[in-house]
């Protein structure tokens, strides 16, 4: 079952998974294939990594489990590659242009791309998830700096007002950056009642690279319909055709999600 489910050795059935993995398209990834990865720079965390170019994104994402006293304390990104951080439990410090940040479950750190973020976990001896970011900046041409460049942004989804999303009550959207033109990328929560979906099967150029908090859903990714869980990962290419329906008697469909914006495409 992986290490994330702390399962591992003889199962009594098959090996089966629902992952499904279309390069350079879409994917679902399940926590129950996932493998630790070892990076450099993090101390006593458990790393996968999900999303990234060699699965067709322009992006990466990450899923961190920091230990006790663990954290990244060499730094992460910087030198034109911006990073995000967000809680999805635990608590840890983070730090960034010399600043502490204090993040809680549901916390988060946009780090711009001329810094580095660092952090460490502060959860009293229990583990701290993290889905983690990083992206390279696509600069504005022809533009002034001042004015243009993204700066720390930090906050928590418990204190930003849900809206409504294309007018759908139902839907629920939280927009966790800016969204002014210096800014290449914004990090959403779209939330799910049971029963509520898409108004429309998407299809469009942004990329999303999206992990789900909460709930069940079924996802429709190249008009291929597949369950999707809570702590699954979902890839969505350019252009891939992309919707659903939350499924489930209570709880919403939840799921963190990144989306490039404000730029056009480069020739």
């Amino acid at each position: 079952m992986g290490y994330i489910n702390q399962v591992q050795g003889y199962r009594e059935g098959l090996l089966e998974t629902r992952s499904v993995i279309k390069k350079d398209n879409y994917a679902v990834i399940t926590p129950d294939g996932l493998v630790n990865n070892v990076v450099p720079g993090f101390k006593d965390c458990d790393v996968t990594i999900l999303g990234s170019p060699r699965l067709g994104a322009r992006f990466v994402d990450y899923l961190v489990t920091v230990k006790n006293q663990g954290g990244n304390k060499t730094g992460f990104a910087g030198d034109g590659i911006q990073s995000f951080v967000y809680v999805v439990y635990g608590k840890i410090n983070a730090f960034a242009d010399g600043k502490r940040y204090e993040l809680t479950e549901g916390g988060y750190l946009y780090v711009p791309p001329h810094l580095q973020l660092t952090f460490e976990n502060n959860n009293n001896g229990e583990d701290s998830r993290l889905f983690l970011y990083k992206k390279r900046y696509q600069p504005l041409k022809g533009q002034p700096l001042k004015g243009y460049t993204p700066e720390v942004v930090t906050g928590n989804v418990n204190d930003i007002e849900q809206e409504a999303y294309e007018g759908m009550k139902e839907v629920l959207i939280q927009d966790l950056l800016p969204k002014e033109i210096g800014y290449d990328m914004n990090i959403h929560i779209l939330s799910f009642k049971p029963g509520a979906s898409h108004g429309y099967i998407e299809t469009h150029v942004q990329e999303h690279g999206a992990y789900v908090l909460s709930g069940r859903g079924m996802y429709n990714l190249d008009n291929e319909w597949m369950p999707v869980d809570k702590g699954d990962y979902i890839f969505m290419g350019a252009y891939v055709p992309q919707a659903t329906y939350a499924i489930g008697l209570d709880e919403p469909f939840s799921y963190i999600y990144s989306k490039d914006a404000n730029r056009d495409i480069d020739l």
